[in-house]
Protein backbone atom coordinates (compact mmCIF):
# COMPACT_ATOMS: atom_id res chain seq x y z
CA UNK A 1 0.00 0.00 0.00
CA UNK A 2 1.43 3.47 -0.49
CA UNK A 3 0.49 6.04 2.34
CA UNK A 4 -2.62 6.62 4.08
CA UNK A 5 -3.63 10.34 4.61
CA UNK A 6 -2.47 11.79 7.69
CA UNK A 7 -6.48 12.80 8.22
CA UNK A 8 -6.66 15.30 10.74
CA UNK A 9 -2.81 16.40 11.44
CA UNK A 10 -2.96 19.96 11.91
CA UNK A 11 -0.02 22.53 10.74
CA UNK A 12 0.58 25.51 12.21
CA UNK A 13 2.80 27.25 10.05
CA UNK A 14 2.25 30.30 7.50
CA UNK A 15 4.51 31.73 4.89
CA UNK A 16 5.53 35.12 7.47
CA UNK A 17 6.59 32.19 10.36
CA UNK A 18 9.70 31.70 7.38
CA UNK A 19 10.34 35.62 7.17
CA UNK A 20 10.49 37.47 4.39
CA UNK A 21 13.50 36.74 2.47
CA UNK A 22 12.95 33.36 2.28
CA UNK A 23 12.28 31.86 -1.25
CA UNK A 24 9.64 29.97 -2.43
CA UNK A 25 9.43 28.44 -5.67
CA UNK A 26 9.42 25.16 -7.88
CA UNK A 27 11.58 23.21 -9.88
CA UNK A 28 11.78 21.29 -13.23
CA UNK A 29 14.51 20.12 -15.44
CA UNK A 30 15.43 20.72 -19.28
CA UNK A 31 15.39 16.94 -20.29
CA UNK A 32 12.63 16.00 -18.33
CA UNK A 33 10.55 18.74 -19.89
CA UNK A 34 11.20 20.37 -23.08
CA UNK A 35 10.94 17.19 -25.68
CA UNK A 36 11.81 18.58 -29.03
CA UNK A 37 14.40 16.39 -28.99
CA UNK A 38 16.52 17.42 -32.31
CA UNK A 39 14.66 20.45 -33.47
CA UNK A 40 16.56 23.41 -34.17
CA UNK A 41 19.33 22.17 -34.37
CA UNK A 42 20.16 20.38 -31.01
CA UNK A 43 22.05 17.50 -30.35
CA UNK A 44 21.71 13.88 -28.91
CA UNK A 45 22.07 13.39 -25.22
CA UNK A 46 23.29 10.45 -23.38
CA UNK A 47 19.25 10.29 -21.77
CA UNK A 48 18.11 10.32 -25.88
CA UNK A 49 20.74 7.15 -26.22
CA UNK A 50 19.92 5.54 -23.26
CA UNK A 51 15.80 5.92 -23.50
CA UNK A 52 16.30 3.75 -26.68
CA UNK A 53 17.59 0.49 -24.97
CA UNK A 54 15.14 -2.12 -24.26
CA UNK A 55 13.41 -2.00 -20.95
CA UNK A 56 15.90 0.83 -20.00
CA UNK A 57 12.80 3.15 -19.20
CA UNK A 58 9.70 1.70 -17.48
CA UNK A 59 7.33 0.77 -20.11
CA UNK A 60 10.23 1.55 -22.48
CA UNK A 61 8.56 4.95 -22.73
CA UNK A 62 9.85 8.00 -25.19
CA UNK A 63 11.01 11.49 -23.66
CA UNK A 64 11.27 12.72 -27.25
CA UNK A 65 8.18 14.80 -26.61
CA UNK A 66 7.73 14.83 -22.92
CA UNK A 67 5.59 17.98 -21.67
CA UNK A 68 6.71 19.44 -24.44
CA UNK A 69 7.91 22.23 -22.32
CA UNK A 70 9.98 23.33 -25.80
CA UNK A 71 6.88 25.00 -27.27
CA UNK A 72 4.55 24.83 -23.99
CA UNK A 73 6.53 27.25 -22.11
CA UNK A 74 4.84 30.11 -22.30
CA UNK A 75 1.60 28.42 -20.69
CA UNK A 76 3.60 26.96 -18.33
CA UNK A 77 5.51 29.81 -17.12
CA UNK A 78 1.88 31.35 -16.74
CA UNK A 79 0.72 28.42 -14.56
CA UNK A 80 3.28 29.36 -12.05
CA UNK A 81 1.93 32.81 -12.02
CA UNK A 82 -1.22 31.92 -12.03
CA UNK A 83 0.02 29.97 -8.63
CA UNK A 84 1.82 32.84 -7.10
CA UNK A 85 4.87 31.05 -7.08
CA UNK A 86 7.66 33.81 -7.26
CA UNK A 87 10.86 31.49 -8.17
CA UNK A 88 11.40 28.77 -11.29
CA UNK A 89 14.48 26.43 -11.27
CA UNK A 90 14.89 24.96 -14.59
CA UNK A 91 17.74 23.66 -16.18
CA UNK A 92 19.49 24.59 -19.51
CA UNK A 93 20.57 21.43 -22.07
CA UNK A 94 24.50 21.18 -22.68
CA UNK A 95 23.28 19.44 -26.20
CA UNK A 96 20.53 21.98 -27.28
CA UNK A 97 22.95 25.08 -26.68
CA UNK A 98 26.25 22.94 -28.05
CA UNK A 99 24.67 20.08 -30.10
CA UNK A 100 28.11 18.17 -29.89
CA UNK A 101 29.16 19.30 -26.49
CA UNK A 102 32.47 21.31 -27.98
CA UNK A 103 32.75 23.60 -30.61
CA UNK A 104 30.13 25.08 -32.71
CA UNK A 105 27.32 26.95 -30.58
CA UNK A 106 23.65 26.20 -31.94
CA UNK A 107 22.07 29.91 -32.01
CA UNK A 108 18.79 28.81 -32.15
CA UNK A 109 19.32 27.15 -28.51
CA UNK A 110 20.58 29.87 -27.31
CA UNK A 111 17.90 32.25 -28.67
CA UNK A 112 15.25 29.81 -26.95
CA UNK A 113 16.73 30.17 -23.45
CA UNK A 114 16.38 33.45 -23.88
CA UNK A 115 12.35 33.30 -24.76
CA UNK A 116 12.25 31.64 -21.81
CA UNK A 117 14.26 33.89 -19.51
CA UNK A 118 11.53 36.50 -20.74
CA UNK A 119 8.59 35.05 -20.08
CA UNK A 120 9.96 34.31 -16.65
CA UNK A 121 11.19 38.20 -16.31
CA UNK A 122 7.99 39.42 -17.93
CA UNK A 123 5.73 36.98 -15.17
CA UNK A 124 7.79 39.07 -12.48
CA UNK A 125 9.32 35.12 -12.11
CA UNK A 126 12.87 34.57 -10.89
CA UNK A 127 14.94 32.30 -12.90
CA UNK A 128 17.26 30.02 -11.13
CA UNK A 129 19.06 28.12 -13.66
CA UNK A 130 21.11 24.76 -13.49
CA UNK A 131 23.74 24.50 -15.46
CA UNK A 132 23.92 20.45 -16.05
CA UNK A 133 21.00 18.08 -14.77
CA UNK A 134 22.35 14.73 -16.07
CA UNK A 135 21.85 15.39 -20.52
CA UNK A 136 25.22 15.24 -21.11
CA UNK A 137 25.89 15.31 -24.69
CA UNK A 138 26.31 12.06 -26.07
CA UNK A 139 29.41 13.31 -28.57
CA UNK A 140 31.31 13.76 -25.49
CA UNK A 141 30.20 10.18 -24.09
CA UNK A 142 32.07 9.01 -27.24
CA UNK A 143 34.84 10.33 -25.63
CA UNK A 144 34.80 8.85 -22.11
CA UNK A 145 31.71 11.62 -20.61
CA UNK A 146 32.65 12.21 -17.25
CA UNK A 147 35.31 9.80 -16.61
CA UNK A 148 37.55 11.80 -19.44
CA UNK A 149 39.48 14.26 -17.36
CA UNK A 150 39.26 16.85 -20.43
CA UNK A 151 35.41 17.08 -19.47
CA UNK A 152 37.20 19.64 -17.54
CA UNK A 153 37.96 21.61 -19.74
CA UNK A 154 34.41 21.10 -22.41
CA UNK A 155 32.16 22.11 -19.08
CA UNK A 156 34.17 24.97 -18.39
CA UNK A 157 33.56 25.98 -21.93
CA UNK A 158 30.35 25.28 -21.48
CA UNK A 159 29.57 27.38 -18.48
CA UNK A 160 31.21 30.68 -20.28
CA UNK A 161 29.51 30.02 -23.11
CA UNK A 162 26.07 30.42 -20.78
CA UNK A 163 27.05 32.77 -18.71
CA UNK A 164 28.29 34.90 -21.69
CA UNK A 165 24.99 34.78 -23.10
CA UNK A 166 22.67 34.86 -20.33
CA UNK A 167 23.90 36.73 -17.40
CA UNK A 168 21.82 39.91 -18.02
CA UNK A 169 18.87 37.64 -16.97
CA UNK A 170 20.15 35.38 -14.43
CA UNK A 171 20.92 36.77 -10.90
CA UNK A 172 21.26 32.50 -9.56
CA UNK A 173 23.49 29.80 -11.43
CA UNK A 174 23.14 25.96 -10.18
CA UNK A 175 26.79 24.20 -11.29
CA UNK A 176 25.37 20.68 -10.66
CA UNK A 177 22.17 18.62 -10.31
CA UNK A 178 23.09 16.10 -7.92
CA UNK A 179 26.13 14.42 -8.55
CA UNK A 180 25.88 11.70 -6.73
CA UNK A 181 22.67 10.33 -8.95
CA UNK A 182 24.47 11.05 -12.05
CA UNK A 183 27.65 9.37 -11.58
CA UNK A 184 26.42 6.51 -9.29
CA UNK A 185 22.89 5.58 -11.40
CA UNK A 186 25.17 6.43 -14.75
CA UNK A 187 28.79 5.08 -13.93
CA UNK A 188 28.32 2.51 -10.81
CA UNK A 189 25.33 1.05 -11.35
CA UNK A 190 24.45 1.26 -15.28
CA UNK A 191 20.20 2.03 -14.17
CA UNK A 192 20.75 5.68 -15.51
CA UNK A 193 22.31 7.06 -18.91
CA UNK A 194 25.31 6.30 -19.87
CA UNK A 195 24.63 3.21 -18.76
CA UNK A 196 28.22 1.65 -17.33
CA UNK A 197 29.15 -0.24 -14.75
CA UNK A 198 32.19 -0.90 -11.72
CA UNK A 199 34.30 1.46 -9.78
CA UNK A 200 36.73 1.96 -12.60
CA UNK A 201 33.89 4.23 -14.14
CA UNK A 202 32.26 6.40 -10.99
CA UNK A 203 35.91 6.90 -9.19
CA UNK A 204 36.66 8.63 -11.76
CA UNK A 205 33.39 10.18 -12.84
CA UNK A 206 32.91 11.60 -9.42
CA UNK A 207 36.42 13.08 -9.14
CA UNK A 208 35.54 14.66 -12.67
CA UNK A 209 32.59 15.96 -11.98
CA UNK A 210 33.80 17.85 -8.42
CA UNK A 211 36.39 18.86 -10.01
CA UNK A 212 33.86 20.68 -12.63
CA UNK A 213 31.42 21.52 -9.62
CA UNK A 214 34.20 23.71 -8.27
CA UNK A 215 35.70 24.88 -11.69
CA UNK A 216 31.95 26.21 -12.84
CA UNK A 217 31.55 28.22 -9.79
CA UNK A 218 34.89 30.15 -9.82
CA UNK A 219 34.33 31.02 -13.73
CA UNK A 220 30.93 32.06 -13.30
CA UNK A 221 32.42 34.29 -10.20
CA UNK A 222 34.62 35.63 -12.72
CA UNK A 223 32.22 36.28 -15.03
CA UNK A 224 29.52 37.52 -12.82
CA UNK A 225 30.94 38.90 -9.79
CA UNK A 226 27.59 39.62 -8.18
CA UNK A 227 25.93 36.33 -9.39
CA UNK A 228 24.82 33.88 -6.68
CA UNK A 229 26.10 30.70 -7.29
CA UNK A 230 25.53 27.29 -5.73
CA UNK A 231 25.31 23.27 -6.37
CA UNK A 232 22.55 20.58 -5.17
CA UNK A 233 23.11 17.32 -3.93
CA UNK A 234 20.67 14.45 -3.16
CA UNK A 235 20.62 13.88 0.44
CA UNK A 236 18.82 11.16 2.22
CA UNK A 237 18.46 10.60 6.11
CA UNK A 238 19.82 7.29 6.97
CA UNK A 239 19.50 5.05 10.32
CA UNK A 240 20.38 1.63 11.12
CA UNK A 241 17.63 -1.26 10.90
CA UNK A 242 18.70 -2.37 14.57
CA UNK A 243 21.27 -0.95 17.23
CA UNK A 244 23.57 -3.80 16.63
CA UNK A 245 27.02 -2.35 15.93
CA UNK A 246 27.07 -4.26 12.52
CA UNK A 247 23.79 -2.56 11.45
CA UNK A 248 25.22 1.10 12.94
CA UNK A 249 28.52 1.11 10.95
CA UNK A 250 26.66 -0.29 7.63
CA UNK A 251 24.61 3.13 8.08
CA UNK A 252 27.43 5.24 8.57
CA UNK A 253 28.68 4.04 5.39
CA UNK A 254 25.86 4.84 3.50
CA UNK A 255 25.07 8.00 5.10
CA UNK A 256 28.96 8.90 4.28
CA UNK A 257 28.55 7.48 0.64
CA UNK A 258 25.26 9.78 0.00
CA UNK A 259 25.37 12.43 2.11
CA UNK A 260 29.31 13.36 2.64
CA UNK A 261 31.68 11.99 -0.49
CA UNK A 262 29.63 15.15 -2.25
CA UNK A 263 30.29 17.98 -0.39
CA UNK A 264 33.27 17.68 1.63
CA UNK A 265 35.97 17.59 -0.66
CA UNK A 266 34.23 20.84 -2.15
CA UNK A 267 34.85 22.39 1.59
CA UNK A 268 38.57 21.01 1.75
CA UNK A 269 37.90 18.29 3.96
CA UNK A 270 38.80 15.88 1.16
CA UNK A 271 37.02 12.60 0.83
CA UNK A 272 36.33 10.26 3.69
CA UNK A 273 38.41 7.48 2.55
CA UNK A 274 38.87 6.77 6.29
CA UNK A 275 35.01 5.41 6.74
CA UNK A 276 34.88 4.16 2.58
CA UNK A 277 37.94 2.45 2.24
CA UNK A 278 37.68 1.96 -1.37
CA UNK A 279 37.24 6.04 -2.21
CA UNK A 280 41.69 4.96 -1.60
CA UNK A 281 41.67 3.90 -5.51
CA UNK A 282 40.79 8.08 -6.32
CA UNK A 283 44.32 8.84 -5.84
CA UNK A 284 45.04 7.20 -9.43
CA UNK A 285 42.92 9.88 -10.73
CA UNK A 286 44.56 12.95 -8.80
CA UNK A 287 46.56 15.32 -10.45
CA UNK A 288 49.03 17.83 -8.62
CA UNK A 289 47.29 20.59 -7.47
CA UNK A 290 43.32 18.98 -7.18
CA UNK A 291 43.19 19.53 -3.29
CA UNK A 292 42.42 22.99 -4.28
CA UNK A 293 40.94 22.68 -7.50
CA UNK A 294 38.34 20.98 -5.86
CA UNK A 295 37.24 23.24 -3.14
CA UNK A 296 34.77 26.66 -3.62
CA UNK A 297 32.73 29.40 -2.16
CA UNK A 298 29.40 28.27 -2.83
CA UNK A 299 26.88 31.24 -2.17
CA UNK A 300 24.17 28.80 -1.47
CA UNK A 301 23.92 24.69 -1.43
CA UNK A 302 20.86 23.26 -2.53
CA UNK A 303 19.60 19.94 -0.73
CA UNK A 304 17.18 17.71 -2.63
CA UNK A 305 15.52 15.35 -0.02
CA UNK A 306 12.35 12.82 -0.08
CA UNK A 307 12.65 10.40 1.98
CA UNK A 308 14.78 8.62 4.76
CA UNK A 309 16.57 5.01 4.52
CA UNK A 310 16.82 2.17 6.69
CA UNK A 311 19.92 -0.04 6.34
CA UNK A 312 21.59 -2.91 7.64
CA UNK A 313 25.27 -4.93 7.49
CA UNK A 314 25.28 -7.28 4.18
CA UNK A 315 28.40 -9.12 4.07
CA UNK A 316 27.54 -9.86 0.43
CA UNK A 317 27.05 -6.29 -1.03
CA UNK A 318 30.84 -4.76 -2.18
CA UNK A 319 32.50 -1.66 -0.90
CA UNK A 320 29.57 -1.07 1.48
CA UNK A 321 28.80 -4.30 2.58
CA UNK A 322 25.36 -2.89 3.54
CA UNK A 323 21.86 -3.20 1.91
CA UNK A 324 18.74 -0.77 1.92
CA UNK A 325 15.12 -1.91 3.44
CA UNK A 326 12.77 -0.91 1.18
CA UNK A 327 10.02 0.82 2.53
CA UNK A 328 7.08 -1.83 1.51
CA UNK A 329 9.02 -4.18 3.79
CA UNK A 330 8.53 -2.18 6.97
CA UNK A 331 5.05 -1.04 7.56
CA UNK A 332 5.28 2.25 6.93
CA UNK A 333 3.62 4.92 4.81
CA UNK A 334 5.20 5.54 1.79
CA UNK A 335 4.28 7.24 -1.76
CA UNK A 336 4.23 5.50 -5.28
CA UNK A 337 7.87 5.64 -5.86
CA UNK A 338 8.27 3.18 -2.76
CA UNK A 339 9.79 6.30 -0.60
CA UNK A 340 8.79 6.08 3.00
CA UNK A 341 6.91 9.33 4.04
CA UNK A 342 9.29 10.20 7.12
CA UNK A 343 8.77 14.33 7.51
CA UNK A 344 11.42 14.52 10.19
CA UNK A 345 14.02 13.60 7.65
CA UNK A 346 14.73 16.97 5.65
CA UNK A 347 14.52 18.55 9.59
CA UNK A 348 17.48 16.08 10.00
CA UNK A 349 19.08 16.44 6.67
CA UNK A 350 18.85 20.64 6.90
CA UNK A 351 20.53 20.40 10.86
CA UNK A 352 23.52 17.83 9.20
CA UNK A 353 24.62 20.17 6.34
CA UNK A 354 24.06 23.36 8.70
CA UNK A 355 26.98 21.70 10.97
CA UNK A 356 29.41 22.64 7.98
CA UNK A 357 31.22 25.77 8.63
CA UNK A 358 32.06 26.22 4.72
CA UNK A 359 28.41 26.34 3.84
CA UNK A 360 26.64 29.74 3.97
CA UNK A 361 23.05 29.01 2.88
CA UNK A 362 20.80 25.81 2.31
CA UNK A 363 17.77 26.23 -0.11
CA UNK A 364 15.39 22.78 -0.32
CA UNK A 365 15.80 22.96 -4.09
CA UNK A 366 13.95 19.80 -4.40
CA UNK A 367 10.84 17.92 -2.37
CA UNK A 368 8.06 16.53 -3.09
CA UNK A 369 6.24 13.15 -3.66
CA UNK A 370 4.81 10.87 -6.53
CA UNK A 371 0.85 9.31 -6.09
CA UNK A 372 -0.99 7.57 -8.60
CA UNK A 373 -3.04 11.36 -9.27
CA UNK A 374 -6.82 10.28 -10.71
CA UNK A 375 -8.76 13.11 -12.76
CA UNK A 376 -12.51 13.44 -12.42
CA UNK A 377 -13.93 16.22 -13.92
CA UNK A 378 -11.07 18.14 -14.82
CA UNK A 379 -10.42 17.88 -11.32
CA UNK A 380 -7.50 16.19 -9.26
CA UNK A 381 -8.00 15.63 -5.34
CA UNK A 382 -4.27 14.75 -4.75
CA UNK A 383 -4.76 15.19 -0.35
CA UNK A 384 -1.66 12.73 0.08
CA UNK A 385 0.14 15.29 -2.11
CA UNK A 386 -0.74 18.19 -0.29
CA UNK A 387 -0.20 16.35 3.55
CA UNK A 388 2.95 15.28 2.16
CA UNK A 389 4.28 18.91 1.40
CA UNK A 390 2.34 20.50 4.54
CA UNK A 391 4.56 17.99 7.05
CA UNK A 392 7.82 18.24 5.48
CA UNK A 393 7.24 22.14 5.45
CA UNK A 394 6.69 22.01 8.74
CA UNK A 395 9.80 20.28 9.72
CA UNK A 396 11.57 22.71 7.26
CA UNK A 397 10.55 25.59 9.76
CA UNK A 398 11.26 23.08 12.86
CA UNK A 399 14.55 23.28 11.24
CA UNK A 400 15.20 26.78 10.51
CA UNK A 401 13.95 27.99 13.87
CA UNK A 402 16.63 25.95 15.50
CA UNK A 403 19.15 27.90 14.22
CA UNK A 404 19.25 25.86 10.73
CA UNK A 405 21.18 27.71 7.36
CA UNK A 406 17.99 27.21 5.49
CA UNK A 407 16.28 30.31 3.16
CA UNK A 408 14.31 28.56 0.57
CA UNK A 409 12.00 26.22 -0.57
CA UNK A 410 11.47 24.72 -4.21
CA UNK A 411 8.61 22.35 -4.58
CA UNK A 412 9.52 19.51 -7.12
CA UNK A 413 8.02 19.50 -9.85
CA UNK A 414 6.05 22.24 -11.78
CA UNK A 415 4.83 19.32 -13.45
CA UNK A 416 4.34 15.56 -14.09
CA UNK A 417 7.01 14.64 -16.73
CA UNK A 418 9.24 12.13 -18.21
CA UNK A 419 10.81 10.37 -14.43
CA UNK A 420 14.35 9.46 -16.11
CA UNK A 421 14.18 5.56 -15.41
CA UNK A 422 10.11 5.24 -14.45
CA UNK A 423 9.53 6.91 -17.74
CA UNK A 424 5.76 8.79 -16.92
CA UNK A 425 4.27 6.36 -14.54
CA UNK A 426 5.70 8.71 -11.86
CA UNK A 427 4.11 11.81 -11.14
CA UNK A 428 5.49 14.50 -8.91
CA UNK A 429 3.90 17.51 -9.99
CA UNK A 430 1.82 20.31 -8.97
CA UNK A 431 0.37 20.14 -12.48
CA UNK A 432 -1.57 17.03 -14.26
CA UNK A 433 -0.39 16.36 -17.76
CA UNK A 434 -2.01 14.41 -20.08
CA UNK A 435 0.99 12.90 -21.84
CA UNK A 436 -1.06 12.43 -24.75
CA UNK A 437 -3.02 15.49 -25.61
CA UNK A 438 -0.44 17.99 -23.45
CA UNK A 439 -3.48 19.34 -21.57
CA UNK A 440 -2.02 20.47 -17.96
CA UNK A 441 -4.73 20.86 -15.38
CA UNK A 442 -3.75 22.60 -12.10
CA UNK A 443 -3.89 19.80 -9.00
CA UNK A 444 -5.28 21.05 -5.47
CA UNK A 445 -1.90 20.42 -4.39
CA UNK A 446 -0.72 23.53 -6.69
CA UNK A 447 -3.79 25.43 -5.81
CA UNK A 448 -2.68 24.47 -1.85
CA UNK A 449 0.39 26.16 -2.88
CA UNK A 450 -0.84 29.41 -4.44
CA UNK A 451 -3.19 29.55 -1.37
CA UNK A 452 -0.30 29.39 1.11
CA UNK A 453 2.02 31.84 -0.77
CA UNK A 454 -0.74 34.26 -1.10
CA UNK A 455 -1.88 34.27 2.68
CA UNK A 456 1.56 34.80 4.45
CA UNK A 457 -0.72 35.34 7.64
CA UNK A 458 -2.71 32.64 7.77
CA UNK A 459 -2.15 28.71 8.78
CA UNK A 460 -2.63 25.93 7.00
CA UNK A 461 -4.97 22.73 8.13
Amino acid sequence: MISKNQNDTKFDISKKDFGEDFLWGVSASAFQTEGAHDKDGKGASIWDEFATKRNAIANNDSPKTATNFYENYKEDIAIIKELGIPNFRFSLSWSRIIPDGIGEVNQAGIDFYHKVLDACIENGIEPLVTLYHWDLPLALEKKGGWTNREILDWFTAYVTVCVKAFQSKVKYWIVLNEPSVFTGGGYFLGVHAPGKKGLNNFLPALHHALLCQAIGCKTIKQLQPEAQVGTTFSCTYITPKTYTEKDIKAAERVDTLLNKVFIEPSLGLGYPVKTLPFLKHIAKYFRKGDDELLQAAFDFVGLQNYTREVVAHNSYVPYINAKIIPAHKRNVNYTAMNWEIYPKSIYYMIQKFSQYDGIQKLLITENGASFFDEVKRDSISDKERTDYLQSYLQQVLYAKESGGKVAGYFVWSLTDNFEWAEGYKQRFGLVHVDFTTQKRTIKNSGYWYRDFLANPLGGIL
